[in-house]
């Protein structure tokens, strides 16, 4: 193990054990580092010896190599993360990103589906088996509480609360509790009652949803149970869970909900995240201007 590599292992030690961030937080800090260290020793280039000119030169490299502009400035918010860190256990004395500029992500209007579209999605999964329950169930959660994919497979039975409708999503070292519609409580108690009992091997599995192996379902079951019912519903739109949660935020902003709480239900530490869906509300009041207004 090389001396770059020992630091690299120790900075994902502290950002795990100290800074607790998420693991898909800590697998992006990892792969960036690993991805910049790999460019270093392939250049000979001395870790504690880069400078500005050769943190640009990386930049260019990875623009290059056709990166999109929003992963060159995540990889750079990595390396300026990882030489801070080295500044603080004294392995290096200056941070050779200090004065660059993270290139500019312009902020993309999320996907969103139409609520016809949404109904059209949340109807294809049939509880007439243990899956079709588990899916339906799993699809009402993510649509009625905007939740990220990574929260809804780590939700634990104990984090649903069917009598006061809601659900606790522990993120990081926050909690927030989301409300729960009739429709999603419905859903939610017909499986935990009938059909996870069932699909579990082992008593003491904590998991909400689990896959046909009893187990903890995965990111990747997650996707590709959202792409089979987007295919059976004949929608034609791209539709990931993501757009689910996009989908969310949309729907209540354009029925009146208010921007603070769709903030709090989301998670998001930034109002100025959450501020991104205001421009499909906009275009709803512009739709019920041109068709209301007498002189529009």
């Amino acid at each position: 193990m090389t001396k770059m590599e020992k630091q690299i292992k120790q900075f994902l030690d502290f950002l795990q054990n100290e800074k607790r961030v998420s693991m898909n937080t800590l697998q992006s800090y990892s792969r960036d580092i690993h991805q910049y260290e790999s460019y270093l020793s392939q250049n000979k280039i001395n870790y504690v010896k880069v400078d500005n000119q050769a943190i640009n030169e990386y930049l260019k490299h990875l623009k290059d190599v056709g990166k999109k502009t929003s992963t060159i400035s995540r990889n750079l918010a990595s390396i300026r993360s990882f030489y801070q860190y080295l500044i603080r256990v004294k392995k290096v004395k200056h941070d050779p990103t200090e004065n660059i500029q993270s290139p500019k992500v312009e902020k993309r209007v999320p996907s969103v589906l139409t609520s016809e579209e949404v109904e059209k999605l949340l109807s294809q999964p049939k509880d007439v088996d243990l899956k079709g329950t588990r899916d339906k169930a799993m699809l009402e959660v993510a649509y009625a509480t905007g939740m990220r994919v990574t929260e809804i497979i780590s939700l634990d039975v104990e984090d649903v609360n069917l009598e006061d409708g809601f659900i606790s999503c522990k993120s990081a070292n926050k909690q927030r509790n989301i409300p729960l519609g009739s429709i999603s409580i419905a859903a939610l108690r017909e499986y935990i009652n009938d059909a996870r009992p069932i699909m579990i091997k082992d008593e003491n599995e904590t998991a909400l949803f689990v896959n046909v192996n009893g187990k903890r379902l995965t990111r990747q079951g997650f996707w590709k149970i959202v792409k089979f019912y987007k295919e059976q519903a004949n929608i034609s739109k791209d539709i990931t869970p993501h757009i689910l949660r996009h989908s969310f935020a949309t729907h209540l902003l354009q029925n009146g909900a208010d921007l603070k709480a769709i903030q709090t239900m989301l998670g998001h530490s930034d109002i100025s995240s959450t501020q991104v869906y205001t421009q499909f509300q906009d275009a709803g009041l512009k739709e019920i201007y041109r068709k209301t207004h007498p002189r529009a």
